[in-house]
């Protein structure tokens, strides 16, 4: 039923904005930064993986609307994965890499996925700081941890039904042959960054937000957007050795210039 070979899809997501300032802390420039966000759906003899879920444009408009998003219908999961012949049943397992709004937006697809995430992480999503409340507002992908913060989610056909499986885990994993998760926190309490190992090229290390963008790791700047800087910029280093410990190429979550010339949709890595 699945390929024995891996292959890796990235699935655009659409595109939100944030200030320079967030973006690089205490560095900048001010001023608006559009970034994409994107998943990526791992084809893998154990099954097929999707690595963090996007955002919810409706979520988005209703609670981060100074956030601009730019996302079309063919840019939701379920469009993406029609394009390569996919429903979203046809996934197996989620990974979140945290349940910030724009990386689990789309978990409520996969009401028959099981859900695999850091054990810190799922605890801080239903107990966050309150400086936090923006980033964990999505709360789709835990209904039953949203009613515990007193979140009311609006009427959504989906989660009537849907009450995830969840796997928890703690320090880094091997999840499958090939897949591995690397524990990178700082940017939330329990952030984890994939690896995926392939036949025809390197390594593909998605750095997801312990490192936005190729900028973030050349100067060493970590973003706004975190629980506690010092543990981000020491994941931020700790990235830049696995990448040369495995000889890996690091894929960075919020970066238009890298984006550009990855291969999106239909085309893969293998």
């Amino acid at each position: 039923r699945f390929m024995t070979d891996t292959k890796v899809h990235l699935l655009d997501g659409g595109t939100l904005v944030i200030d320079g300032f967030h973006a690089f802390w205490n560095r900048g420039p001010a001023g608006e930064v559009r970034f994409p966000c994107y998943s990526v759906l791992i084809e893998h003899a154990e099954g097929r993986y999707i690595f963090d879920t996007g955002y919810d444009f409706d979520h988005v408009m209703r609670v981060l609307p100074f956030e601009k998003p730019i996302q079309d219908k063919s840019q939701t999961l379920p469009g993406q994965l029609a394009k390569l012949g996919l429903k979203a049943g046809d996934i197996n397992y989620v990974i979140n890499s945290h349940y910030h709004f724009d990386h689990c937006g789309g978990n409520k697809y996969f009401g028959a996925a099981c859900t695999l995430c850091h054990a810190k992480e799922l605890e801080a999503s239903g107990n966050c700081q309150p400086f936090e409340h923006l980033g964990y507002s999505d709360m789709s992908f835990a209904p039953s941890l949203a009613a515990k913060r007193g979140l009311k989610l609006p009427p959504d056909p989906l989660l009537d039904m849907y009450t995830p499986k969840f796997e928890t885990l703690t320090g880094d994993q091997e999840i499958a042959k090939g897949l591995r998760l690397f524990e990178t926190p700082g940017h939330t309490a329990g952030h984890y960054s994939l690896m995926v190992e392939l036949k025809n090229r390197r390594p593909m290390l998605f750095t997801a937000d312990a490192c936005y963008s190729k900028k973030n790791m050349d100067m060493m700047c970590i973003s706004s957007f975190h629980l506690d800087p010092t543990a981000s910029l020491a994941s931020m280093k700790r990235l830049k050795a696995l990448a040369e410990q495995h000889d890996a190429e690091l894929f960075y979550s919020h970066d238009l210039e890298s984006f550009a010339t990855y291969r999106t949709g239909a085309d893969f890595y293998s």
